[in-house]
């Protein structure tokens, strides 16, 4: 048996829009959604639900097709996508900072029969060809092609394989790839929630954007327990924090920038957080030193998800409760598996003390990527008995606890000489340096070495360090090998819109000049 395991939690299967079909009639007057002045009871939201799907139905979306979704978050962005699923569509929720060309692209990939967008957003596309009709999400054409007040949609007996969505996530790839998401996925999502406090008097409060699967992560959960999901369309750090205190937010998932601005800021102090039962992080590196400032300056739970889009296993650190182990991602949650490969694909043995490439499996796997099977083979592996598990391109090893450990992205570790250099390494020796708020680490092309590892560092608040300064300070700490050649002071790290540096623009950036 797999040591790095743990046994399924048997449940029924149910639909997320039954879920809240369920609630509509138990308790109708209850808030689901708030976004700025605008609220939805739960049999609001339902009953808009049932028009969206009728009108889909009207024009002739078929279960098992897709709809293309691209805004700002907002209550009708929530009723769209889950009026679509009660048909039995699949929706392809889309970045609106997406270029024109990059959007029509994923559009037309999904295979998506209609098309939802904000209005700016629906002009810039509106002389794209081979695009399907499209419908402006905000404003009175969204409500004009609504299916009529009290209109009911067609039942549909949805399956467990059926997709619920395609996640476009380029990574740092560059080359967006539909990640289709079964419901049997998200329902293991909401498995898996169970015993983080969701439920009719949680409030959580979205502060990440929609389109994002580290979003629906925990807004899935929320609806399906009954709660109240607060959408905030743009993240800001004051901001967040009066929404937090006026709704009396129990539940968040946000990203670790996110985390690092909110502690940071000045009047962090002045707002009352107790009301928070649990707070959830994933998609990028959570550092040890930010989840025990976490932990020691918010009240309430810390749970840290590790896991891929892809699915292929969830590692859970239930940070609170393991305050040991905040240098680890965890250990594989309900249902999931995981295995250390070397690189020529065999599997390491269990107790292993050498690193090896994470690949994982769970009953919360992608079925493929969209129209991509080729690269959905390269994604996959399989074990010694033929089952599937997914490559998470990442490098780590478990302990003697299973707990993992994650050591950097197989695809960003430099070979300088021979020698395997881990950016990770580095950028935790940079972020001890008291003036350093921010660091990353590539490797650049060197004619002596091959590759040679280069930084980028944004400074605290009105320190004076120069970059000199800190080259040479990490340099007398850094094992020969992995010295860096170079490092230069920049404002900010490239991210993506949840918080991932982006490696890839940043090799650029420094290869530029």
């Amino acid at each position: 048996m797999n040591p790095h395991a743990t046994p399924a939690a048997p449940e029924a299967f149910t639909t997320l829009p039954a879920l809240i079909g369920g609630h509509a009639r138990q308790a109708p007057a209850r808030i689901a959604l708030r976004c700025g002045d605008a609220a939805l009871s739960y049999a609001e939201l339902d009953a808009r639900m049932d028009r969206v799907a009728a009108a889909l139905q009207r024009d002739g979306v078929a279960r098992r097709e897709a709809v293309a979704i691209c805004g700002a978050a907002a209550v009708d962005y929530v009723v769209l996508f889950m009026g679509a699923l009660r048909a039995g569509i699949a929706v392809a929720p889309l970045a609106p900072g997406a270029t024109t060309a990059s959007l029509a692209a994923m559009v037309v990939d999904a295979q998506a029969r209609h098309f939802f967008a904000d209005g700016e957003i629906a002009l810039q596309l509106a002389d794209q060809a081979g695009l399907p009709p499209i419908t402006p999400l905000d404003g009175p054409g969204f409500e004009a092609w609504l299916a009529p007040a009290g209109a009911r949609p067609q039942p549909v007996d949805i399956a467990p394989g059926d997709p619920f969505n395609l996640i476009y996530s380029s990574g740092t790839t560059g080359t967006p790839k539909g990640i289709a998401q079964p419901h049997a996925m998200r329902w293991a999502h909401v498995q898996r929630s169970r015993p983080y406090g969701y439920g009719p008097a949680s409030v959580t409060l979205a502060a990440t954007p929609l389109y994002s699967n580290t979003t629906l992560v925990a807004l899935i959960p929320a609806l399906a327990h009954g709660g109240c999901v607060v959408l905030m369309p743009r993240f800001d750090a004051l901001a967040y924090l009066e929404l937090a205190l006026r709704h009396r937010a129990t539940h968040s998932m946000l990203v670790p920038v996110q985390y690092q601005r909110l502690l940071a800021h000045p009047r962090f102090g002045d707002f009352d957080l107790s009301a928070f039962v649990m707070k959830f992080c994933t998609s990028a590196p959570f550092s040890a030193a930010l989840k025990a400032e976490v932990l020691a300056r918010w009240p309430g739970g810390l749970v840290e998800y590790y896991g891929m889009t892809e699915g292929g296993g969830t590692c859970i650190l239930e940070a609170h409760q393991q305050r040991d182990k905040l240098h680890t991602v965890g250990r594989p949650g309900p249902g999931s598996e995981f295995h250390l490969i070397a690189e020529d694909g065999r599997a390491l043995p269990a107790g292993s003390a050498e690193a090896g490439e994470i690949v994982g499996r769970s009953p919360g796997m992608m079925s493929g990527y969209h129209g991509q099977p080729e690269l959905t083979r390269a994604a996959e592996w399989f074990d010694a008995e033929g089952r599937r598990y997914i490559r998470t391109g990442d490098i780590g090893r478990f302990d003697a606890d299973g707990f993992l450990t994650l050591i950097d992205r197989r695809k960003d570790m430099i070979i300088s000489g021979g020698f395997n250099i881990y950016p990770s390494d580095l950028e935790a020796q940079l972020a001890a340096h008291p003036a350093v708020a921010e660091a990353a680490v590539v490797g650049v092309p060197s004619e002596r070495w091959g590759e040679t590892p280069v930084a980028r560092v944004v400074l605290r608040a009105g320190s004076k360090a120069t970059a000199a300064e800190l080259l040479q300070w990490a340099n007398e700490r850094l094992g020969k090998v992995q010295r860096l050649a170079d490092l230069q002071l920049c404002a900010e790290l490239p991210r993506s819109a949840i918080g991932k540096v982006l490696k890839r623009e940043l090799r650029a950036q420094v290869l530029g000049g």
